[in-house]
């Protein structure tokens, strides 16, 4: 009886673990490594503030970013447009909380090999009959946006536009095929051009900005419409604050954001209208 006893308690104290335990993802837009190194440090800023243990879990594709917050294995993301946009409609009830202050007027550039011969314009440029390479399949910077503007400009699909259409998983492997001319063009996220940029990882010898898209908005934090229920009353309040509070300049440098602001569901309809608009969401 005792034994029984014992054991009872010690599943309760399991279940009451796993119960405080909060966990994040974010999508993979960059190299694991630099991924890992970014979140292990909110991870550690978020255990301060909300005062339980937080646990970073890294995804290796866009959508398994969706798949583990519509499964509640993660509470919170860190997602752009298309996928927060895409985790909501999973999840009924979730919310966007934050964003960074850049996030509400976000762009992509659209990127190209010297050999092309093309370069800077404010006109969108003669890209038709060009390989192309997109980001990750599930990428508003690196492929939903980019896509839409081609469409609009070209009045043809990608498949149509180009000698061949790749998808290269995440805007640094974006630059570097371009860069190496495996594909002659390709579309990247702004923020990972400019930090590859100023980390000296770019040949502008051997590839350069063409064209910059009009802004959108982009990524985000989005919390779980079950956190307050399994956390307690006024959790996700609290995370809210904790992340609008991130302004150390350590975590601030490696996103990279000037500071994180509010954010709310209706700020990322113009995504929901474009992504139908081109068919990635009924």
């Amino acid at each position: 009886m005792i034994t029984s006893l014992t054991l009872i308690l010690s599943l309760l104290v399991s279940v009451n673990v796993i119960a405080t335990h909060f966990t994040f993802t974010a999508i993979p837009d960059e190299n694991e490594s630099q991924l890992r190194t970014r979140f292990e440090k909110v991870a550690l800023y978020l255990e301060k503030e909300l005062g339980v243990k937080v646990k970073y879990l890294p995804v290796k594709s866009y959508s398994a970013a969706v798949t583990a917050f519509r499964n509640n294995q993660v509470q919170l993301a860190w997602f752009g447009g298309l996928s927060g946009v895409q985790a909501r409609i999973l999840v009924p009830g979730s919310q966007a909380i934050a964003q960074g202050y850049e996030d509400q007027f976000f762009k992509s550039y659209f990127i190209a090999h010297h050999s092309t011969g093309l370069t800077i314009n404010e006109n969108f440029p003669d890209i038709n009959d060009k390989t192309f390479t997109f980001g990750s399949k599930g990428s508003t910077s690196g492929r939903l946006m980019p896509q839409y503007f081609i469409e609009q400009h070209l009045a043809k699909k990608p498949q149509q536009a180009f000698k061949r259409v790749g998808f290269s998983g995440d805007h640094s492997r974006t630059i570097a095929q371009v860069q190496a001319g495996a594909y002659q063009v390709g579309a990247v996220n702004y923020k990972v051009w400019q930090s590859a940029l100023s980390a000296g990882k770019i040949d502008t010898n051997k590839v350069s900005v063409i064209w910059e898209t009009p802004t959108y908005p982009d990524y985000q934090w989005t919390i779980h419409a079950n956190v307050d229920a399994e956390f307690g009353k006024g959790f996700a309040n609290k995370v809210q604050a904790a992340l609008l509070n991130m302004n150390t300049p350590e975590l601030l440098s490696s996103f990279p954001r000037s500071s994180f602001i509010n954010a709310e569901n209706k700020d990322f309809e113009p995504i929901l209208t474009v992504a139908k608009k081109i068919g990635l969401i009924d």
